[in-house]
Order: structure tokens, then sequence, then C-alpha cells
């Protein structure tokens, strides 16, 4: 019936260990969407992003303490996740091209008077600019446009200076200039949020 060290003994680790599950769970129910989508931008295919989220959520359930440690879980996982994706662990050539007619977890409701086939070719088009990129600067452009995180954040979660970044996404924007439809940062931004 009392404290040894900071240790109750009294305790109940069962009960413990539910809550973190349902703690776990809650954040998954709710982030899985951010996470696939990005996972998606990353990957370029459905079922490399669906597996690379859950291989990060499996990685990460017994570190699970950590992630809630931290001031800003989701941007620990995306962390996490960018890594692993970095680390080749989901690894792709930069000229493949993968059409994942299937995976349609992002499909929008078109409204009224939008053309389908603009879509279609837009996002095609996406998909193969991204696709001449290094991986690290997929991920530059994807944490910076995607998500809008100031080149700071994106420097921590892919564990490089601002400097890199900055560098990154100049070089990932100068291709994508020359070889398609990205006029500059503002157009980029729009382009990744519209089509995607």
């Amino acid at each position: 019936m009392g404290v040894v060290g900071t240790l109750d003994v009294d305790s109940d680790p069962a009960a413990s260990l539910s809550g973190r599950n349902e703690r776990f769970a809650a954040f998954v129910r709710n982030r899985t969407d951010t996470l696939m989508k990005t996972a998606y931008l990353l990957t370029r295919n459905g079922p490399d992003a669906e597996e690379l989220v859950q291989d990060n959520l499996v990685w990460l359930y017994p570190r699970w303490a950590q992630v809630e440690a931290a001031e800003h879980q989701l941007a620990y996982v995306r962390k996490a996740m960018v890594n692993r994706f970095l680390a080749g662990k989901r690894k792709m050539s930069a000229s493949e091209v993968h059409f994942d007619e299937s995976f349609d977890g992002f499909a929008e409701v078109l409204p009224p008077g939008r053309d389908e086939t603009a879509e279609v070719d837009a996002r095609d088009q996406m998909w193969r600019e991204l696709g001449v990129l290094s991986e690290r600067q997929r991920a530059a452009i994807v944490l910076r446009f995607f998500h809008d995180l100031p080149d700071a954040e994106v420097a921590e979660a892919l564990d490089c200076r601002v400097g890199t970044v900055r560098s990154l996404i100049s070089r990932a924007l100068n291709t994508l200039r020359t070889s398609g439809n990205f006029a500059d940062d503002a157009v980029g931004s729009y382009y990744l949020r519209n089509v995607t």
C-alpha cells in the first residue's frame, strides 16, 4: 500500500495497459487519414502507403509512452514514418510510375462542372513529377506543401538543418519547374492540395 521510489506498488498494470491501448486506438482512429495521405504522397501508391503506415504504427506501439510524452504526438509519429520511408523500408525506383486504379481512399465527390478527365490527368502528372524526385526531396516537398510545415519542422522531421531543407525544396522545385506544372511555391502548394 505504499510507494517505492516513483513506482506505485498498488497500481494495476492491466489497467495501465488498457488505458494505453485505448489512447493508442484513439490516436489511430483520429490520425490514420492524415498519415495515409502523407504515406500515399511519399510512396505514390495505396498498398505501399497502407503498409508504411501500418509498419510505423506497429513499430511505435511498444514505444507509445515516448509518443505520448512528445509535445506534438502527430509530428513525432510523422517523423518516425518519414524516417522509415527514407531508410529504404518502402524504397522504389524514382523512375517507376505506379498506377493504382484500385485505391480510392482519397477520392472526392467532384462538384458539378469539374472535369473528371482533367482531374485524372492532373493526378497522373503529379505522380510522374513527384516520381522524378529523390526520396528526401519528395519527403521535404510533401511535409512543406501538403502539411504546410515551416522549414524548421521539416528539418526536425528529416533530421537535418534548416538550410538543408531549403536546399532540398529549392532543388526539388527546380526539378519540378523544368519537368512540368509547378510554376512556384504557391502553385506547388495549391497543386498538391487540390490534386491529391
